[in-house]
């Protein structure tokens, strides 16, 4: 397995390389889980994290932070790394964030906090966000599919998994971009407020997610409402509620029934020939 720099993807609107003056905060320890953060990206880049042996396919891993930072571990590398064993080329994506406050004063969590004790507020961060999270979605598929010989990939096997904030990403790069296409689509505790259309013909779906999510039922509704658009649309649809879990649970084992996700995430790509 190989963990590569890195990759600045062109976006209308974003700067086109790295520098330190733009360079993402990072944090670590704390609140939650103190699991590593970034804060502040205002140039989206994939991180590739490449099988020895490739399957073929490969996943657009979008992680949560409630669009002020992201959870580049435990909801990035972590969960590309047993993907990657499977033979699965994984793509973390840094899809651009909320501003917040640089340095040690500003580590994001207290705005996604805020933000998520006040619906109405995230909804807000939601409609603003949407439109530059699918352009940055849909910008690292079309990257990944370009550079496809490159790495053993076939571009029509190139899907999108998300958590939270960034299974928001997923959904809306696939719903608002019919470029896009990806060949699947994962939202773990995914958020869907401001509407989900499913495109035509709609990709395979999974979903997952804690009945006691601890932002409660603002993801739960997501979730289902999700799920209903889907399967409306004539969609295959897996969905697994776990009774427990919480909210973020993502790569790190919490002793919960949420623990078994990726196994059945596994099982559901294989039965889709995405996996050795």
């Amino acid at each position: 397995m190989r963990i590569l720099d890195p990759i600045p993807l062109p976006v209308d609107g974003a700067p086109t390389a790295l520098a330190p003056a733009n360079a993402p905060d990072q944090h670590r320890g704390g609140q939650p889980h103190g699991h590593l953060h970034i804060r502040n990206v205002t140039v989206p880049t994939i991180t590739p994290v490449l099988p020895d042996q490739p399957s073929g396919s490969a996943v657009v891993i979008a992680p949560g932070g409630g669009w002020h930072r992201l959870s580049i571990e435990n909801e990035g590398t972590r969960v590309a790394e047993p993907l990657a064993a499977r033979g699965m080329s994984c793509f973390v994506l840094h899809y651009r964030l909320e501003p917040t406050p640089r340095g040690p004063a500003g580590d994001g969590w207290s705005a996604t906090q805020t933000a998520a004790a006040y619906p109405a507020a995230l909804d807000a961060v939601a409609v603003r966000a949407r439109p530059r999270g699918a352009d940055d979605g849909a910008a690292a598929l079309a990257y990944v599919r370009a550079h496809s010989a490159d790495w053993g990939i076939d571009g029509a096997r190139v899907g999108l998994l998300g958590f939270s904030a960034g299974g928001h990403v997923a959904l809306a790069t696939a719903c608002d971009r019919p470029e896009a296409q990806p060949a699947f689509v994962a939202g773990i505790y995914p958020v869907a407020w401001d509407g989900i259309m499913p495109p035509e013909p709609a990709p395979p779906l999974f979903l997952a997610w804690a009945t006691d999510d601890t932002i409660g039922r603002t993801i739960i509704d997501s979730a289902l409402a999700t799920y209903r658009a889907w399967w409306a649309a004539g969609g295959e649809v897996e969905a697994h509620a776990y009774p427990s879990g919480g909210h973020g649970f993502g790569a790190a084992p919490k002793g919960a029934d949420s623990d078994r996700w990726m196994a059945d995430f596994q099982r559901w790509l294989e039965t889709r020939g995405h996996l050795t």
